[in-house]
Parts: structure tokens; sequence; C-alpha cells
């Protein structure tokens, strides 16, 4: 009975199964094939987008691209070293005033700074010749006029005058140097639209100095045969200092500098005594030969 029941049920479920099996074989058809899957996986991972970049990297190389986006062609490396080269040459600029094997004549003016007891004016000249940019030989010659009692210090006045006390005093009459002047230093300073040009030096070198003492700050007179042998002395001395110059145009220049002298003296010919004057000094400077602007 119950094989007789579905034997008679059999082409009942032939018939739903058949649907179903199409349906499956249908949706197997079209599913994306394994290949695809890859492609799509590789697509979203960046590979295919790293092949593209080392493309376009190959061929900017080989200089056959022109109108990507990035690139650089040869056109606008050039217009780029142009505009460099432009750019150092406003930057750099030349110099114009130059000093090497010329010679420099600056006639100078100066001023004993360091003396309590006088008050020592100066005036002189001198002459250097560079032997390069930073390196110059310089001679100077230097003359000190003698006023008397004018040259005194209320100082002075008051220890003479007052109280009868003689101070040691001797004033420079005449001074005569040989330098080496090194100039490390080199500028330029903008002032309103001009540039103008300094440089930084140190003297280094020696001379002799000639001085005679005052006999009135000493109270005594021609008579005493001590102070006269001494009047009038020439002392070996030291040049050491340094300075600023200044040049307005490439053959005129101005220089501010101080400069140190340190010798011995004898005083009544008896005693000796180390002085040092330290010389305020500013010169102008005229060079030859000239140079054009």
């Amino acid at each position: 009975m119950r094989i007789a029941t579905l034997l008679r049920c059999l082409p009942v479920l032939t018939a739903l199964a058949l649907p179903l099996t199409a349906s499956a074989q249908d949706e197997e058809e079209d599913a994306p094939a394994e290949e695809d899957d890859s492609t799509l996986d590789d697509i979203l991972s960046g590979e295919k987008r790293e092949e593209t970049a080392g493309e376009e990297r190959r061929d900017l190389e080989r200089g056959e691209i022109g109108d990507k986006v990035g690139a650089r062609t040869e056109e606008a490396i050039e217009i780029d070293e142009d505009e460099r080269r432009k750019v150092i040459i406003k930057t750099l600029q030349k110099k114009d005033f130059l000093k090497l094997g010329r010679w420099e004549a600056s006639p100078h003016a100066a001023y004993v700074a360091n003396d309590p007891f006088l008050s020592r004016y100066i005036i002189g000249a001198g002459v250097g010749y560079h032997l390069t940019e930073i390196f110059a030989l310089e001679a100077n010659l230097d003359y000190s006029p003698d006023f008397g009692k004018a040259d005194w210090t209320s100082l002075t006045t008051q220890l003479v005058e007052e109280n009868s006390v003689s101070p040691d005093i001797s004033k420079m009459a005449f001074a005569g140097s040989l330098s080496f002047l090194y100039s490390p230093i080199y500028g330029k300073v903008a002032i309103g639209r001009r540039i103008i040009a300094f440089d930084i030096y140190g003297a280094f070198g020696g001379g002799a100095v000639v001085t005679n003492d005052d006999l009135d700050a000493l109270q005594t007179d021609s008579t005493d045969d001590r102070a006269v042998i001494t009047q009038t002395q020439t002392h070996p001395t030291t040049n050491m200092g340094g300075g600023l110059r200044v040049s307005f145009t490439p053959n005129l220049a101005a220089r501010f500098e101080g400069r140190s002298m340190v010798y011995i003296e004898t005083i009544n010919a008896t005693t000796l005594e180390m002085k040092q004057m330290f010389i305020v000094q500013g010169a102008f400077s005229v060079f030859f030969p000239t140079m054009r602007n």
C-alpha cells in the first residue's frame, strides 16, 4: 500500500525537482569567474596603480611625458635655472672697493685720551701700501704742538699753583711708527639707497716718540742741570691698536681708530718710569691709483 502510494507521487516530486536544479545552474552561471575575482582584488589592493605609476616614471625619465600633471619638461627646468641665476645676481653684488696693490694716504687728527694732567692734540699723516685685501704696511708721522700752560688740565693747575706739587709731566712732541695692518672683517651697510663698504682692522708695530719735560710743572728752570739733561728724550715705543675704515667711494674713505703707545721715560736723570698713551684718531683716506665707479 505504501509502495503504491510512493509510486503515484514520484512524477510529482520529479516535476518539482527540475525547476530547483535549473535555478542552481543559473546561479552558478551568473556568478563571476575566479579570474574576475582576482582582478577585482588586484584593483582594490592597488597593484594596478603601482604599475601605472611605474610606467609614468619610466616615461618621465625617457622624456616622453610633456603634458602630464606633475611633470617638469626641459623647458621648465631651463626657466627655473634662469630665475635662479637672476636671484644670485641680485643678491651677490660686485665689490666696488678694492685695496689690493693700492696706496693709501691718510692725514689725521688725534687726541691723547688717557692723560689726566695734559690735554694733548696731534696732527699727522700716514702712508700705507696694501699687499692684499687684508694685509698692509703703514708708516705714520705725528706732531703735537706745545701750548705751554694752556695744555694743563684743571688737576695740574691745582697741584702746581695751589698745592705746590710737581707732577711728572712730559709732552709728546713728535712720533713716528711703522705698523702692520690686518683687516679680517669686511662688510656693507645700507644707508638709504646707498651701499657703504667698511672693514675692521688691527694695527701692530713699533716706532719712536720724542718727549719734552714741562719745566713749569716740575717747578724748575734751565739752571738745573739734571732737568736740562733729560728735558728732551727719544724713546722706542710699541704701537698697537685697531680701527674702522668706511669707504664712501672707490677712492675715498674715513678712518676711526685707537692706538696705544708704551715707552719708558727718565725723570730728572734718576728715575725710570713706564708711560702709556692711548690715542684716539680720525683720518681721511685717499687711495691711488684711482678706481672707476
